[in-house]
């Protein structure tokens, strides 16, 4: 019964979840062939169906247009891969290509009304949704903390998703005190049956306290009660054990490959 569900929630994830849904302001979304591309982000961003339908030298061509485009705009560009994409030989020729494999990550679905419940935080920690550009760019400090990378550019991108669909956009952070420890955002695309955990990042004092799982169980509960039965989310290796334990299921993995001018 298990492989049946997976199957399913795979093949509802393929139909449903392989383009882009716009954060709106300068950025576009543009096709090229069975491509999708984002253009104005803070990096590019192709993604495809599972079955892109070009083979051989002609999927060599594809993927250099991709890579020549972007290298014109002095940009690098990640090409989200999926374990189970056709043809089975795509990574290889990114590889050629000059794309390089970044972590690989987990691909889960789970029903949001099994996953729905009140947040239980620590003592004195408190969840609140967020729209003011102070507290994204907040949001944003707090990422390059977890990561130990540059990302500043989220503020502008969140900016951008509530601006563009306030109503499918739901940024959240958890505070203690005046202090972001972890936050997280909900988007909705239109009608699909998924809303997608994004974020989740905790500052790593604060973490093994349900705080991330809290933030799950409260983002659950406002996709279910919009009706949208199924939430998911593409989990590193620390989170994806958690939240298969919250009952999501793994469908796949996700691998993004990136070029670099």
């Amino acid at each position: 019964m298990k492989d049946i569900l997976i199957n399913e929630l795979r093949a509802a994830y393929d139909a449903q979840l392989r383009g882009v849904t716009s954060p709106g302001g300068s950025v576009r979304i543009e096709k090229d062939g069975p491509l999708t591309r984002v253009v104005g982000w803070h990096r590019g961003f192709v993604t495809g169906p599972r079955d892109l339908g070009v083979y051989g030298e002609e999927l060599d061509a594809l993927i250099a247009r991709q890579r020549d485009f972007y290298a014109a705009r002095g940009e690098a560009v990640e090409w989200k891969t999926r374990a189970h994409d056709l043809p089975a030989d795509l990574t290889d020729r990114l590889a050629a290509a000059g794309f390089v494999a970044e972590d690989v990550e987990t691909v889960l679905i789970g029903r949001s009304a099994e996953l729905a419940a009140d947040p239980v935080l620590p003592e004195g920690v408190t969840l609140s949704r967020v729209t003011a550009r102070s507290d994204l760019q907040r949001i944003a400090a707090l990422e390059s903390t977890v990561w130990g990378e540059d990302w500043s550019w989220l503020a502008d991108d969140l900016a951008a998703r509530i601006e563009n669909a306030p109503e499918d956009t739901v940024v959240l952070v958890a505070e203690a005190r005046t202090e972001v420890v972890c936050a997280a955002w909900l988007v909705f695309d239109d009608g699909a049956d998924f809303g997608g955990l994004w974020g989740g990042s905790t500052l790593e004092e604060w973490r093994g306290r349900g705080i991330y799982r809290a933030m799950v169980a409260h983002r659950a509960q406002l996709a279910a009660a919009r009706g949208i039965p199924y939430v998911y989310v593409d989990a590193s290796a620390d989170s994806a054990p958690i939240l298969t334990r919250l009952g999501l299921h793994a469908v796949t993995t996700t691998t993004p490959y990136v070029w670099s001018p």
